[in-house]
């Protein structure tokens, strides 16, 4: 009978698949930092010399842009929609600070119908968004 002797080979890790899942882990970082970023309209902001910073965490931002369209979260709003959206947004945080965010050249009236809204819902956390200019006295 002839005796056949097997040589063993000395066990290996693949080093191939690394370069997938680099690749994988890399894609999935970048969704979850697009994820986060913030919505922003295109404005220029009104100016101030007198400011109060709030907690960006707990806010709900309504913008407001110079040609009256209003959005929130990236939607545009119109009539009762902005009622809605501010509903939900108090509904979900009750304690929520509404900012208002508009174009320095936007007409009160457009300020206004978001601030009636406001006014009806008795919402009293309320801030207006402006730029700081130190150079006003």
């Amino acid at each position: 009978m002839v005796n056949i002797k097997k040589k063993r080979r000395n066990p290996a890790i693949s080093t191939s698949s690394m370069s997938d899942i680099g690749f994988l882990l890399l894609i999935f970082i970048m969704l979850i930092s697009l994820m986060n970023q913030r919505y922003e309209e295109k404005i220029n902001y009104s100016e101030s010399t007198v400011l109060e910073r709030t907690q960006a965490d707990s806010n709900f931002e309504i913008w407001i842009q110079k040609n009256g369209i209003i959005s929130a979260d990236g939607v545009q709003l119109e009539g009762v929609e902005v009622e809605r959206a501010i509903v939900a947004a108090i509904a979900e945080n009750p304690s929520v600070r509404i900012h208002l965010i508009a174009d320095k050249e936007t007409p009160y009236k457009y300020v206004n119908s978001v601030v009636s809204v406001l006014q009806s819902l008795q919402h009293r956390v309320v801030s207006f968004v402006v730029k700081e200019n130190r150079g006003l006295k």
